[in-house]
């Protein structure tokens, strides 16, 4: 049972992508207006109403980022903004900014299934793939129309930093981060995500400089299919560069030497093993020791540690490195607890299940119950705290890594995968973080078992996860409050080296290790 719970944990740190279906006659009478039903003031309100009970008594973390006072003014705000119909799409928005507005990278929030699958039916995809560099819009495919490394200036009319700022609300962070906010409002943005935001087009008008020039051009791009989309953004420019931290087309853990002084040693997914009772824990377990055992062997002076576009997973499987790198004992967290009992799971009438995919039925409902009994202590006090045997005392292990080590981390670093990079920042030896500030949080976050309830009327539905976790992790005065782990060394893909198709963030590391010498 822990493993749906700890997957759905996995799920909301990974953006959901749409199926793709079959491109061919649409069903008769498909059309966006049956799909986005308009809603009545009556039944948004009844929705709303919900939706904030359902946060105030099952989301924990609903006033960590924001006093009583901020959460009442925006749901004020939003209240008015529903007092005339609106489209399922429109209020979808007003959902999401409350969504976001809570400061959780493990929120997620989705338009009923029919209206997500009407999108992947459409021809109404813009073709090819868009990457953010340097606070810009950089075209990533190499057409004959536009060249790689183009800068977007507008797509149908729409400058680019507002086409970026209006998909912001879409891509949750811990705190007040922005980081995957930036690059998500591209990477990830011209997909459904674009038709809730615009409307389904036909075609694309592209104004855009072409590489290293200020001439301003204007083309006209069809729209596509999502298997199309799919095809031009496997054959996207920085493809090659893209797929080194990519979790889909690499292994979940690997090791290798770069060269005699410097090892690497890569985590792409924290799914190797759902718990310390997996089968596949033990062969992980002995891979990592292996790799210290190798480190230390050859007194390897420099390891560099990648965790970038990691979106997490599951414990005991992120704490094993850390072991090697710390003198210190350390524990997953300080405390953690749900604001409700976990014998009475509130609204259960609305409740949908773990993930958006499938509604569970009365059989995996009773399993979900004996997972909370068994993880949480009885209510007492307001709270229904972990149990301390789901958060057990690591030890540091021997032979510990000597040498320095290298963290790089980046804007999609999430969930299990931030909570490496918090407890590096806190306990390891001899350390040097590169990359972006982390979507997930230093000090805390909201995460573990996660819930997901749909909204009767609009059929929205929303996941979050049930427990507020305070993190094993030390005050640090170049930790603010409120952000992610935060890196010594900023180092974003920088145009040059997008262009050369080469990783800035490993080269920078590699120029650091160089100048050491």
């Amino acid at each position: 049972m822990r493993k749906l719970f700890l997957l759905f944990l996995l799920s909301q740190s990974v953006t959901p992508v749409i199926l793709a279906m079959p491109a061919g006659p649409q069903p008769t009478g498909d059309s966006l207006k049956i799909y986005n039903k308009v809603l009545s003031t009556k039944e948004m309100k009844e929705d709303l109403l919900l939706f904030r009970d359902i946060r105030e008594k099952a989301n924990s973390g609903l006033y960590r980022y924001r006093t009583k006072k901020q959460v009442d003014s925006i749901y004020n705000v939003a209240f008015k903004e529903i007092r005339k119909p609106l489209s399922t799409t429109e209020y979808f928005k007003i959902i999401l900014r409350l969504t976001d507005f809570e400061g959780s990278c493990h929120n997620y929030t989705e338009v009923g299934k029919d209206l997500m699958d009407f999108y992947a039916r459409q021809r109404g995809y813009f073709p090819y793939d868009l990457k953010y560099i340097e606070g810009k819009i950089i075209f990533n495919n190499q057409t004959k129309e536009i060249p790689a490394g183009s800068r977007v200036l507008s797509i149908n009319g729409v400058p680019d930093t507002s086409l970026m700022q209006s998909f912001y609300k879409y891509f949750s962070a811990d705190g007040f981060n922005t980081t995957q906010k930036w690059s998500g409002s591209v990477h990830r943005s011209f997909n459904y995500r674009y038709m809730i935001e615009y409307g389904v087009k036909d075609k694309f008008t592209v104004t855009f400089n072409p590489p290293y020039s200020k001439e301003v051009k204007t083309v006209t791009l069809p729209a596509v299919t999502l298997d199309a989309r799919k095809e031009n953004q496997k054959n996207r420019y920085s493809a090659g560069v893209d797929s080194l931290i990519d979790y889909n087309t690499q292994p979940k853990y690997s090791f290798r030497m770069i060269d005699q002084g410097t090892g690497l040693l890569s985590f792409r997914i924290f799914s190797m093993a759902d718990g310390a009772d997996d089968p596949r824990f033990p062969g992980y377990v002995h891979f990592i020791d292996s790799v210290f055992q190798a480190l230390d062997k050859n007194a390897v002076p420099n390891l560099i540690l990648d965790i970038r576009s990691n979106p997490g997973g599951s414990d005991p499987t992120f704490e094993q490195p850390m072991m090697y790198l710390t003198d210190h004992t350390f524990k997953e967290n300080k405390s953690a607890y749900a604001n409700f009992d976990r014998d009475t799971i509130p609204y259960m009438q609305y409740f949908w299940g773990v993930g958006t995919d499938t509604k569970w039925g009365p059989e995996q409902i009773k399993e979900g119950r004996k997972f909370l009994k068994g993880y949480l202590l009885p209510y007492k006090d307001g709270k229904s705290y972990q149990d301390s045997v789901h958060n057990p005392v690591y030890y540091p292990k021997q032979p510990a890594y000597k040498g320095h080590l290298y963290l790089l981390i980046d804007e999609n670093t999430a969930s299990a995968a931030s909570h490496l990079a918090s407890l590096v920042r806190a306990y390891a030896r001899n350390t040097t973080i590169v990359g972006v500030e982390t979507v997930g949080g230093y000090y805390c976050h909201n995460g573990h078992a996660g819930l997901v309830y749909e909204l009767p009327h609009s059929k929205i539905k929303t996941k979050f996860s049930i427990m507020y976790v305070e993190q094993d992790a030390p005050v640090k005065p170049n930790q603010p409050e409120g952000r992610g782990i935060m890196p010594d060394y900023e180092v974003w893909q920088n145009y040059e080296d997008y262009m050369k198709q080469q990783d800035s963030q490993v080269a920078y590391v590699l120029r650091l290790i160089s100048e050491k010498k």
